[in-house]
């Protein structure tokens, strides 16, 4: 097949509820047009066994997946992984997964990404926390010493399950008898009610604003005593609806978008840092100083359904994989074609690389991040 002829496959392993928002018809008739074809991997079946693809798109949880991974890349080191199980693990743990932001914000690192401190500029980082691992420490009162109420409670363990998004808002220590241990508490920071997902895909970043928890003032705090599950915090503000304030702070129509150039910044410093090229994350504007940002969560393939205009996004992000992979591809040809008529042991150098029976071969490879880590960067 020529190249000008040749097609794009995706194979995709997704988890059930996942491929339901994710692959929609749309996405996959417009990858369609544009020479992208979005292959279903069947995880019943040995991932060894499948194929021919190009690339594979993946979010998958357990051990026995990351190891079918590896031993399908061991076989096809040209396949393309995204992404690297390694670089996800990180947002597993929602320690780990703020202390890149952190590192971001160092001063070399920051003047990279905006984050100079500036009084005219916008800054970023991450709201106070600790991580609790036993109910000892969580009952000791000089542990939260450099936290102050109200906090957010995180399970530590963040793998998209339904234990992991089991979050509350608590108010004093007396809240905090109901916590499990391994947490994470997060100083709750007032935002207006309004927070922004930024999502990445590639060099793409969009933003979009959403409704989030409502500020809680010094008055209000005094009033409150334990702690409220998420589901429940519509019940913090039950008498505050009737405020003409609330519903104006709420407002999303109202709320002033933070400066795209900035937020673009913090996305390509994140992903150059977690080497991944799916993922969002969650900021919010902080009302005691307002050009400071706070990253308060990201997340590893979130659900770009919600995203507008995905299926553009999505399709660009593959078409731009595919054409970066045909370029390679001519690299590869052109130094073969070097290599052809040389001494005998160049020629053995041509048979393990090069050939015609391999043709169209993505000459990057999948989980060997050491040897090609810089070959692709989409």
């Amino acid at each position: 097949m020529s190249e000008s002829m040749r097609r794009f496959g995706i194979g995709y392993a997704l988890a059930p509820k996942k491929q339901q928002s994710f692959i929609q018809v749309s996405l996959v008739n417009l990858a369609k047009e544009r020479g992208v074809d979005l292959i279903k991997i069947d995880t019943e079946k040995p991932l060894v066994d499948q194929g021919p693809f190009d690339c594979i798109l993946h979010k998958l949880p357990g051990e026995e997946w990351r190891k079918q991974l590896e031993d399908f890349s061991l076989k096809n080191p040209n396949v393309l992984v995204i992404d690297h199980p390694d670089s996800i693990e990180r947002l597993h743990n929602r320690i780990s997964m703020l202390q890149v932001v952190s590192e971001l914000t160092s001063p070399p690192a920051a003047a990279a990404v905006g984050g100079v401190e500036n009084q005219n500029e916008e800054t970023f980082g991450v709201p106070k926390q600790i991580v609790i691992y036993t109910n000892e420490a969580l009952l000791d009162p000089v542990v939260l010493l450099d936290l102050k109420f109200p906090v957010i409670a995180k399970p530590l363990v963040a793998d998209g399950s339904a234990k992991s998004h089991k979050m509350s808002l608590v108010f004093n220590r007396d809240g905090l008898n109901k916590l499990k241990p391994p947490i994470v508490l997060q100083e709750f920071v007032n935002h207006g009610g309004v927070i922004f997902k930024v999502y990445v895909v590639g060099d793409h970043v969009t933003c979009v604003k959403r409704k989030s928890l409502p500020d809680v003032s010094e008055e209000k705090l005094a009033s409150l005593e334990g702690s409220l599950p998420f589901s429940q915090i519509s019940n913090l503000t039950g008498q505050d609806r009737l405020d003409e304030n609330y519903y104006e702070a709420m407002h999303l129509d109202q709320a002033e978008m933070p400066p795209l150039s900035f937020i673009t910044d913090i996305a390509r410093g994140l992903r150059r840092a977690m080497r991944l090229h799916l993922f969002n994350f969650d900021v919010i504007r902080d009302v005691r100083v307002g050009n400071r940002y706070l990253v308060i969560d990201i997340n590893y393939f979130p659900g770009y359904a919600k995203m507008p205009l995905y299926e553009t996004v999505l399709t660009d992000f593959f078409v731009e994989i595919f054409q970066k992979t045909k370029e390679e591809n001519l690299k590869v040809d052109a130094n073969c074609s070097k290599l052809v008529g040389s001494e005998k042991e160049e020629r053995k150098l041509v048979s393990n690389t090069c050939g015609d029976e391999n043709d169209g071969d993505v000459p990057v490879s999948g989980l060997s991040r050491e040897e090609k880590e810089n070959t692709l960067q989409v």
